[in-house]
């Protein structure tokens, strides 16, 4: 073999060797979350808040404080020499009844770590906080939530099991201000959401400030506030919520092609809503009025995990007590929605809008078989049992749905902010 052989040979073997070390965990823990702790189910109104980096004397008596006015519990991962120096906040933490987990014994991404100091850092991490708390460590987030093989060798040889979020509050952001990641975290929680922020460091200069206020606005749309060890549904990833995953991910990509948002601006919310020219012809609503093929409209899609997590009576509680107003205020103040004459859904989800005062029409037979195997996908995919209604289209003019949910009419239980 040639010189110049024999180099790309060590070229390619260091290249795949770095892929397995790095980009396999990179893919698999980091992004796709298999084995990682990261939301619960949202079946319940209630998230995780976290706190990296302390704890810091200057800053994590504020949270702690802002934490107990509000009766809420959270979850610390403390790098563990500083939870050395100040065993005092430990206690106190334990204390208010906040969770304590190691983060790091050295605040050093994984990538810039050799694999033995990856792998021995979780080890240490947890060995020494349990000297501190008197309990064993369960979870383990390292630094930056980054993942080698050494990484995960380390948390299996630690007994620990990773932790990593849902919502990322980027209070570590030079750019970000208290109520930038306030009006963030608004738009991004969602019910089982786990969301990070920071006691200490670059980012407890925007949390300390931003907490009581952000505190309040959670309790205010209902949302109780436990450790992960309380989420209701926090386990591993595991292969049905990677598909979970996948799909969301799909969604996504199809709001963006669609310019679909979340109604309210909220991704807790029950409807998506975009505009569209109407697909189907010969409809006519209730009153006579004809909906012309390609009428300018409005078209909702339905929030698929959370209605199958919260279930069709707390959907239609939630729908009549502020998403459908929402969705309102939406049709009646987005530019893009100006001239949208109707709106309407096409869905297997039709007896449940019927309740909230939708008309419901027969689909083409075509139409209904396409819908109707694509409901079943996503019935498998988010965990629901049985086979899906046959689809049909919901709908109401524009004047009747502002009429019903606009602020005053019959179907509006309360004005929103």
């Amino acid at each position: 073999m040639s010189r110049a052989a024999k180099k790309r040979g060590l070229v390619w073997g260091a290249g795949l060797g770095l892929l397995a070390y790095v980009g396999l965990p990179y893919a698999l823990a980091q992004f796709a979350g298999l084995g990682l702790i990261r939301e619960g189910r949202k079946a319940r109104r209630e998230l995780a808040l976290t706190f990296d980096d302390g704890p810091d004397p200057q800053t994590t008596p504020a949270v702690l404080d802002a934490l107990a006015a509000a009766g809420a519990r959270a979850t610390f991962f403390v790098l563990a020499p500083r939870a050395r120096a100040h065993p005092d906040l430990i206690a106190r933490m334990l204390a208010q009844g906040h969770q304590v987990e190691p983060h790091a014994q050295r605040h050093v991404h994984a990538w810039l770590r050799t694999p033995w100091g990856a792998a021995r850092d979780p080890v240490r991490a947890a060995r020494d906080l349990a000297a501190i708390t008197g309990q064993p460590a369960t979870l383990h987030r390292p630094p930056h939530g980054a993942y080698t093989l050494g990484t995960l060798w380390g948390q299996r040889r630690a007994g620990v099991r990773g932790a990593h979020w849902s919502v990322e509050g980027r209070d570590w952001h030079a750019a970000s201000t208290p109520q930038g990641v306030r009006e963030r975290l608004g738009r991004l929680i969602y019910p089982g959401a786990v969301v990070v922020l920071h006691d200490a460091g670059p980012g407890a200069r925007v949390t300390v400030p931003l907490l009581p206020d952000l505190l309040a606005d959670l309790r205010s749309r209902g949302y109780g506030l436990v450790t992960l060890a309380e989420l209701d549904g926090a386990r591993p990833g595991d292969l049905a919520a990677l598909r979970r995953r996948a799909f969301l991910l799909l969604d996504r990509l199809f709001d963006r092609a669609g310019h679909i948002r979340p109604v309210g601006g909220r991704a807790d919310t029950l409807f998506r809503l975009g505009p569209v020219a109407f697909p189907l012809a010969g409809v006519r609503l209730a009153d006579g009025t004809p909906v012309p093929k390609g009428t300018p409209a409005a078209e909702f899609h339905v929030n698929n995990p959370l209605i199958v997590d919260i279930g069709p009576r707390n959907a239609v509680r939630q729908g009549r007590a502020s998403d459908l107003p929402f969705m309102a205020r939406d049709l009646a103040s987005r530019p893009d929605l100006r001239d949208a004459e109707v709106i309407f859904c096409l869905s297997a989800l039709s007896p449940l809008l019927g309740i909230v005062h939708f008309e419901t029409q027969a689909i083409p037979a075509a139409d209904e078989r396409r819908l109707r195997r694509w409901a079943n996908v996503l019935r498998r995919v988010y965990g629901s049992q049985g086979e899906a209604q046959p689809p049909r289209l919901s709908i109401l003019s524009r004047a009747e749905y502002l009429r019903l949910y606009g602020g005053s009419g019959p179907g509006t239980s309360r004005t929103l902010p």
